[in-house]
């Protein structure tokens, strides 16, 4: 069977939806070794993360055919692609992102939707009006012309339910896994050399993930001025108009010259950040399911992560947990780990490694494969 994707984010994205993408595609190609993946994108970019999709046997990329304005960007993406979807004798569409077709109830191809979150109806603050009702109307839409929505978590498939009202027998969970980078224990030069490569100190906290409001790096610097003055907190992300926001913070507290910010950094130079870090943080006040609580526990880190979404579906018992408002409650965990008087600690990051294991690209796959069963 040839199985259809939406590979815009596959191939655009270097984050969140690019990543989930790419590691959907990367396990189901494995585990679909008979059947034709064809992945559609209105346009192909030099993209190293792609590399390995490219020389996939069963994995074809396929661009805009015709012309026309139906064959243009948003415009094939939304409407034109559903003749090319047709023309191609797909027998299942997968909307990896949120999307699906305008028109695909009229091609007659059975479609499947993920659905990430749904935080522009949870923190509509963190969103122009302009963006909410964009992604009211489309994902609302997806939604209800699916015939089955996958949620990567509780949490969002729950969200779906209360703000669509979209009935629970129509949604699965499938939780996504974590890039396999992560799961190998790096020896120390390694970890060293990417230390040196951003002159970083010896002893840092790592959060990873766009430096804007709702991530809540923020809680993080709040933390800082009750640790011990050698430790760094090390920012891994693109600022979205909140750095200077925190820098402000930073200074009014006399920490700024303990927050160091990365933008731009590898991806294949993750795993040696979080390996080095004394700690992993990520007290985003609310996401779809949260995967830098995954590669903090690969890694092997303690990871302090905060209440009140889903990040405890991905942490588990492994994780600590704090309430995104308050400063006091992140400072002792973090002063009782970086102390080592945390008796619970070794214990903590074992159950972590196991805990991330259940999160494994093999389940991811079959837990998708199960909702194409269905549909078909």
């Amino acid at each position: 069977m040839k199985i259809g994707f939406d590979g815009k984010r596959a191939v655009a994205n270097m984050t969140g939806l690019g990543n989930y993408s790419r590691l959907a595609l990367e396990s189901l190609a494995d585990a679909l070794r008979h059947d034709k993946l064809m992945v559609y994108t209105p346009a192909m970019r030099d993209n190293p993360r792609l590399e390995r999709l490219l020389h996939t046997y069963n994995v074809e990329f396929r661009l805009p055919s015709g012309k026309g304005l139906l064959r243009k960007g948003s415009l094939w993406r939304t409407w034109g692609i559903s003749r090319d979807l047709k023309a191609d004798g797909i027998g299942l569409f997968h909307g990896l992102s949120n999307e699906l077709p305008l028109s695909i109830r009229h091609t007659g191809i059975p479609s499947v939707v993920t659905i990430h979150d749904v935080i522009y109806r949870r923190l509509p603050y963190c969103y122009k009006p302009v963006d909410r009702l964009l992604y009211d109307f489309k994902y609302g839409h997806s939604c209800r012309n699916a015939d089955r929505i996958i949620a990567i978590s509780e949490r969002t498939k729950h969200d779906i339910m209360e703000f669509y009202g979209i009935p629970e027998d129509k949604i699965d969970v499938a939780y996504q896994g974590c890039d396999p980078q992560f799961r190998i224990q790096l020896p120390d030069h390694a970890i060293e050399a990417v230390r040196k490569k951003y002159l970083l100190p010896d002893r840092y906290l790592l959060q990873v993930g766009t430096i804007e409001r709702r991530k809540n790096l923020e809680l993080s610097v709040r933390a800082l001025p009750g640790l011990p003055e050698d430790i760094t907190l090390v920012a891994v992300g693109r600022d979205n108009n909140y750095l200077d926001h925190v820098r402000g913070i930073a200074e009014a507290l006399g920490v700024e010259t303990r927050l160091r910010v990365l933008e731009g950094v590898p991806f294949k130079d993750l795993p040696a950040l979080n390996q080095g870090a004394e700690a992993v943080l990520y007290p985003s006040r609310y996401e779809g399911f949260g995967i830098p609580v995954l590669e903090g526990m690969e890694s092997m880190r303690p990871v302090v992560a905060a209440t009140g979404s889903c990040l405890e579906e991905a942490g588990g018992k492994a994780a600590y947990y704090v309430d995104p408002d308050d400063p006091g409650e992140m400072t002792d965990i973090l002063r009782s780990i970086i102390s080592g008087t945390d008796s619970g600690l070794a214990e903590r990051i074992l159950e972590g490694k196991i805990q991330a294991s259940r999160f494994s690209n093999d389940n991811m796959a079959r837990d998708i494969l199960r909702t194409y069963r269905r549909v078909l």
